[in-house]
């Protein structure tokens, strides 16, 4: 794995690790929304909102604008398609595995079931 996209899954992962910034992108999902309305589902300050947004903009996984007085925050999922892609490596890990040990125990059960109708 080269070392820039070692950075992008170490800053995504780094933003991830946290609930509220995974509400926030899950907000985001759904369209643009400012500091405030991203602040208000949540017990904290907006200046802890604050810090939780610029993790996720040095993660790389949102943009905020500057519409007049307004200064929308965006998703940005380009980061997450990296987050996918190492995630469906193992995933893929996963699955041949299982598929695997579920051929081992079909093969343990014929075997089984002839040698019981054996005795």
């Amino acid at each position: 794995m080269n070392s820039t996209r070692t950075a992008i899954l170490d800053s995504a992962f780094s933003a991830l690790a946290d609930p509220t910034r995974r509400a926030i992108l899950a907000r985001l999902a759904r369209g643009e929304s400012t500091v405030m309305e991203l602040a208000a589902p949540f017990a904290m300050s907006q200046p802890a909102i604050s810090k939780h947004l610029k993790v996720l903009e040095r993660a790389g996984l949102i943009t905020r604008g500057r519409e007049a007085q307004r200064r929308p925050c965006r998703l940005r999922a380009d980061p997450l398609r990296e987050v996918v892609g190492w995630v469906e490596t193992y995933r893929r890990f996963w699955d041949e595995s299982l598929d695997r040990l579920g051929e081992h125990l079909d093969r343990m059960k014929s075997e089984e079931a002839k040698h019981g109708k054996r005795k």
